[in-house]
């Protein structure tokens, strides 16, 4: 073979190659856009919130919460607490905003103590809602701490030094737990 026989040939096998690895990077691209409309999805969502897109919002929000999202959780339950973009449902709430209350979401740990202090989705408890309202204004930003602390002292007004203990008891026993 000459060596212009041997350059034709490898041109042949380099131009093959290019091919095959152009329909492999074709087939990666194609498979791409769900993976990165997955990372933006959050803030589409939270966009969408903001621009009072409720149902859109809700679109973006029920699969991320599904799959263990703790912003996505704390949204989809005021949605559904309020019944933006979604049917008003309490109990929806109140389940949402305790997956993102028992992974430490600050919000959702105010917004399930509320429901539970007026039994809106969930059992009236005074305790329980006393627990996460404790939970909710030690971690809560200095910005929101004082008027979550004026909440968390009026529901303790409604209770029994019995029932203040054990609801301060229930709060230091607590720990966040991560969704699989």
């Amino acid at each position: 073979m000459t060596s212009c026989g041997k350059r034709d040939s490898d041109f042949r096998h380099h131009a093959r190659l290019l091919r095959w690895v152009g329909w492999a990077v074709a087939a990666v691209l194609v498979l791409l856009p769900p993976i990165h409309a997955h990372a933006r999805s959050l803030g589409h969502g939270i966009s969408a919130f903001q621009r009072q897109d409720y149902v859109t919002a809700s679109r973006v929000f029920i699969p991320l919460a599904e799959r263990g999202n703790v912003a996505a959780q704390s949204y989809l339950g005021f949605l559904f607490e309020t019944g933006r973009g979604v049917p008003q449902n309490y109990t929806e709430a109140a389940m949402w905003y305790r997956r993102a209350a028992e992974q430490g979401d600050s919000r959702a740990q105010y917004s399930l103590g509320l429901l539970y202090d007026r039994g809106q989705g969930v059992p009236q408890d005074i305790v329980e809602a006393s627990k996460w309202l404790n939970l909710s204004t030690a971690a809560s930003p200095p910005r929101v701490r004082e008027s979550r602390a004026r909440i968390r002292d009026a529901v303790t007004t409604k209770m029994t030094r019995g029932e203040i203990a054990q609801a301060r008891l229930r709060a230091l026993e607590w720990a966040p737990s991560r969704e699989h």
